[in-house]
């Protein structure tokens, strides 16, 4: 950990609590992936358990962290427009601090101090766990900054999660040695790193004892993880999947993101012979173009990713499928983008998520060579009106195929209107219905009688 100029801080006098606050407090926003609200959970346990509260307002708090992407251009320029909006909370009260951290805070680091001059503290993903011990030290010399790769797992130091609900996230494993050439995720997250199984076990069940129903498993490359076991050999995802599938109390159980080259045979037949494994998948792609894919360096093609699903399929005929899609990518031709589109129709999505190509800092498709080719921004963005239309269509028929039907929802919190609950189906979409309160974490039976592209509606059976 460093000052912004780079030295090394003196070991602080633990401080006094602000005098305006009995308590102190503190204000998380979170950017980005499941990966960031995990993170986000853990390190508001860390800062209960050093006696701060959380609170819902940035204008309350002691302490102002956003947990940050680096994935998309305009999810980092987010960031430096809170923090110009923050700047008067700092300029009101100078003894708030402000934290950047996650992969803005990783990818950036003192370029943020720059920019930010308001901001105190800027840590990594893989240091958030020290975010506690930045936010009491004296930041009179300037901010603090910490964006090690630290050799320690920071979940061991992560207290108990102080929150609790029925469904929960469990990161299993971090970084990713894939490189895709548009990626920031292998120098912000650093290389794979699979956690022990003894550990997730440990965790898994904890949380079970504290009232989750549902876990799902977390990592950059979450099909990569290949754990140490305790019986002293190297577990793959199916093989933790299934022990963990046994622990009392769990009833569902799902995993991403993955990526098409370790969609292996063990765990497609984890699908078909684990019922608490959840029949919905996200599976990656980018394009539909080998020429693309290649350029890409995803190093695998259309027909490979064809293959992963139909074997998942086989293995469970009703999963449902989820996609990533990034068009304009620096060379790609009309074809290469009809491409993309036969191989949505082909596949047909349950949900996807798409994105006009935008280059990031230090990955090799922002190299100059690769601007050369560069789509124009009007046809990036009529490409993406057009896949997603098609993906709209296909998400749409997917809701209305449950219309009728009795679905499995995992009870999860009140909805927005009086007497209303919000769960999960086993695909992962919400449903609203009518319920009694007291039955929040149990799954039920419900009779959808409604869809929208975003929920279902439905009425508790029997």
């Amino acid at each position: 950990m460093t000052r912004a100029g780079g030295v090394s801080p003196p070991n602080p006098t633990p401080p006094m609590p602000p005098a305006q606050h009995m308590t102190r407090t503190f204000f998380i926003k979170t950017y980005g992936c499941q990966m960031n609200v995990h993170d986000s959970e853990r390190m508001a346990s860390a800062m209960a358990a050093k006696g701060y509260a959380e609170v819902d307002r940035p204008d309350r708090a002691d302490v102002v962290v956003l947990n940050t992407c680096h994935i998309r251009e305009k999810a980092a320029e987010k960031v430096y427009s809170e923090l110009g909006r923050l700047k008067p909370l700092k300029t009101a009260n100078p003894k708030l601090k402000i934290a950047v951290a996650g992969c803005v805070a990783q990818a950036e680091g003192a370029e943020i101090a720059r920019r930010a001059p308001a901001v105190d503290i800027v840590v990594g993903p893989q240091a958030c766990h020290r975010l506690p011990d930045m936010a009491d030290a004296d930041g009179a010399e300037g901010p603090l900054i910490d964006t090690e790769f630290p050799k320690e797992d920071k979940f061991d130091h992560f207290p108990p999660r102080a929150r609790r609900a029925p469904s929960a996230f469990l990161t299993v494993q971090e970084g990713c040695d894939k490189f895709c050439a548009f990626c920031v995720v292998p120098y912000t997250r650093g290389a794979e790193v699979s956690r022990p199984a003894a550990r997730l076990l440990a965790e898994a069940a904890d949380l079970a004892r504290n009232g989750a129903v549902e876990i799902t498993l977390l990592g950059q490359n979450v099909n990569a993880w290949r754990g140490a076991g305790p019986d002293g050999g190297v577990w793959s995802l199916a093989r933790l999947i299934r022990e963990m599938a046994a622990i009392d109390g769990l009833q569902r159980l799902r995993y991403t993101t993955s990526h098409p080259n370790d969609m292996t045979d063990d765990l497609a037949a984890a699908h078909a012979e684990v019922p608490e494994l959840m029949p919905f998948l996200h599976l990656p792609v980018q394009s539909g173009s080998d020429g693309v894919l290649k350029a890409m360096n995803r190093r695998h093609t259309a027909e490979d990713y064809i293959r992963s699903i139909e074997r998942v399929r086989a293995a469970r005929p009703d999963m449902a499928i989820s996609g990533d899609f990034i068009t304009g990518f620096p060379g790609e031709t009309e074809a290469d983008f009809q491409e993309t589109l036969a191989l949505a129709r082909e596949v047909g999505y349950a949900q996807a998520f798409s994105f006009k190509y935008s280059p990031r800092p230090g990955t090799p498709a922002a190299d100059a060579d690769a601007d050369a080719a560069g789509v124009p921004e009007e046809e990036k963005a009529d490409r993406l009106a057009r896949l997603q239309a098609l993906l709209a269509e296909q998400r749409m028929a997917f809701q209305r195929s449950t219309v009728g039907r009795a679905l499995p929802v995992l009870i999860e919190k009140p909805g927005r209107t009086a007497g209303q609950m919000t769960g999960r189906s086993p695909w992962l979409q919400s449903v609203h219905f009518d319920c009694d309160p007291s039955r929040i974490g149990r799954i039920v039976d419900v009779a959808i009688t409604g869809a929208g592209p975003n929920s279902l509606a439905g009425a508790v059976c029997g």
